[in-house]
């Protein structure tokens, strides 16, 4: 009976080797992931910039309006970040903040047509990385690194429910 503790107790110390181990790599390949780049050119927007810009967009292109509120939302973030960065922009002339006809306490956040020249000229260097990776890595190793990313994000959210 002692010698079934000890190992029960050995495969338990090991399991929890194991996730450490796990943790440390997956805390590391996040962090990675964080500094990586689709471009090598020099961008005018930072990853987060990218981010809420290709939210605005992706709003736009399904004929919707976004407003500050769920752009936090969307990008994980807090509303006084985006406010943050909305202001930034807005300075840049990247956005602007249009009120709404009849609430005019909602504003929301559009693209400037100098935002959409360089979103387009962003995502045409961004494609043409990506199909350097492509090229690079081939395609059935992308593919499996987006399955498997996408394994691993669903994994981690059913587990959270």
């Amino acid at each position: 009976m002692e010698e079934n503790r000890e190992i029960a107790e050995k495969v338990r110390q090991n399991d929890e080797e194991r996730n450490e181990a796990y943790l440390g790599k997956i805390f590391t390949m996040l962090k990675k992931m964080e500094g990586v780049a689709l471009t090598k050119a020099r961008s005018h927007f930072n990853n987060s910039e990218m981010r809420l810009l290709g939210e605005i967009l992706l709003a736009d292109y399904s004929g919707k309006r976004i407003i500050s509120t769920q752009l936090a939302t969307r990008l994980g973030i807090t509303r006084s970040a985006v406010s943050q960065m909305v202001n930034k922009l807005e300075s840049q002339g990247i956005v602007k903040r249009v009120p709404d006809d009849v609430d005019r306490k909602i504003a929301y956040i559009e693209l400037s047509d100098k935002a959409l020249a360089y979103y387009s000229e962003e995502k045409k260097s961004c494609c043409e990385f990506v199909g350097k990776i492509a090229e690079n890595m081939g395609e059935e190793k992308l593919d499996q690194l987006m399955q498997l990313s996408d394994l691993f994000i669903e994994t981690v959210e059913n587990l959270k429910k």
